[in-house]
């Protein structure tokens, strides 16, 4: 059904407005493309449900030699959650796609970009707790029994780097700090934080 304005709650641009209704419209981060096993730039793609409660997947990103070459050639394992205000993109974006693919050609390594429940619909921490639960499901592999061939194959898991750009950085940190405090293990070896989305109760003042 049509809204009109009068039907409008809030609006935030350029991420979502809010109808009375329940309904959101998202501006922007709403375009996917496909998975593909055709190699872009040298790498193959493909989508594997990590949460079926939550309807949640994960795209995995292969640098096409690796398939190639003999089994046990482990790779590096890159864990990324996108940014996005926690509103808006997915890893299916064409910018998220496109830029883990440039990642994985560069680095030789093994990517898997992860899709978590985004606000307003389902409110912070659900972002954390779908993001934690991934990284839980990632590390089901690292004794090579795990449900995807790919990471059982060719992820090395004394080589996993967790990765985020702006509210992903942001949860890439928190992330990190709770496999700390957890436990987890195998060790996360290092974390890449792009452009982070930090925030206090406080107004950060530039002078500070």
């Amino acid at each position: 059904c049509s809204h009109s304005s009068s039907d409008l709650v809030s609006e935030h641009p350029p991420f979502v407005r809010i109808y009375k209704d329940g309904r959101v419209e998202r501006l922007s981060g709403t375009e996917t493309v496909p998975a593909s096993l055709t190699p872009q730039n040298g790498v193959v793609s493909k989508d594997v449900v990590y949460s079926p409660k939550h309807s949640l997947s994960a795209r995995l990103f292969l640098p096409h030699k690796a398939r190639e070459l003999a089994a046990g050639n482990k790779l590096p394992l890159l864990i990324y959650i996108h940014g996005g205000a926690w509103i808006v993109e997915s890893p299916f974006s064409p910018i998220y796609h496109s830029f883990l693919t440039e990642v994985v050609r560069a680095a030789s390594c093994l990517a898997v970009s992860v899709q978590y429940r985004r606000a307003p619909e389902h409110p912070i921490p659900a972002a954390y707790e779908d993001s934690w639960s991934a990284i839980r499901w990632v590390f089901s592999h690292s004794d090579g029994s795990g449900p995807v061939d790919w990471i059982n194959e060719y992820a090395d898991f004394n080589r996993v780097f967790l990765a985020g750009d702006s509210a992903g950085a942001n949860m890439s940190h928190h992330m990190a700090m709770r496999a700390g405090k957890e436990k987890l293990s195998p060790r996360i070896k290092g974390v890449a934080i792009v452009h982070p989305a930090f925030w206090g109760t406080d107004p950060v003042d530039e002078h500070d």
